[in-house]
């Protein structure tokens, strides 16, 4: 499998799990609520450095530096493919740290909810990290990334794109969360080195 195959799953992953934050609101919780389901429908490159912290790009980007800036910036320019919306709920907020879950509409992690991280940094709240599923659909992940290999055909032979897919639907909630989260793509190169 050529490493252009690879570097298409890490941008999907980094698509499929990439938010971005921004202003608004009255409170430090209406400003978190806002910001999640605002973004979670845009792309903006400027929101990799503006409102993203460094270990959030590294953490979706499974690059390190400016190469996961530039990851970022690019893929967001690609104007990749986007929930309808997302429900955020179970928003705490403990001084300039806060945790949320967003279950989306759509897109990527349709019929999925995620734990995330945010950190306020000059009066503005940024993401931090993604720290896991909150709400796991195997099935509907595997799915989710079928049809986007659907739209790249020259990026994966159909085989390779069912493959990959089927192992990522048949991933427990540990699994995926190994696959996607820990701001590397090795995992993820061995699921599809097994598929090639």
């Amino acid at each position: 499998m050529n490493k252009r195959i690879l570097l298409s799953l890490a941008l999907l992953v980094s698509v499929a799990l990439t938010l971005t934050a921004c202003g608004g609101g009255s409170s430090d919780e209406d400003k978190i609520v806002e910001t999640i389901e605002t973004v979670a429908t845009t792309n903006d490159p400027g929101n990799c450095t503006e409102l993203q912290t460094q270990a959030f790009v590294e953490q979706n980007t499974t690059e390190k530096g400016h190469a996961a800036v530039k990851a970022c910036e690019e893929q967001a320019e690609a104007g990749s493919d986007r929930a309808k919306a997302a429900n955020v709920s179970d928003v705490s907020v403990d001084g300039s740290k806060a945790t949320a879950e967003a279950e989306f509409e759509g897109g990527p992690l349709g019929s999925q909810s995620i734990e995330v991280a945010l950190v306020e940094e000059g009066g503005n709240w940024k993401l931090d990290r993604i720290e896991g599923f909150a709400k796991y659909d195997g099935k509907a992940l595997g799915e989710a990334f079928e049809r986007q290999f659907e739209r790249e055909p020259e990026e994966l032979s159909p085989e390779q794109a069912k493959c990959i897919s089927d192992k990522i639907a048949e991933a427990s909630q540990a699994e995926a969360e190994e696959l996607f989260l820990d701001g590397s793509a090795e995992k993820i190169i061995e699921l599809a080195q097994g598929c090639a």
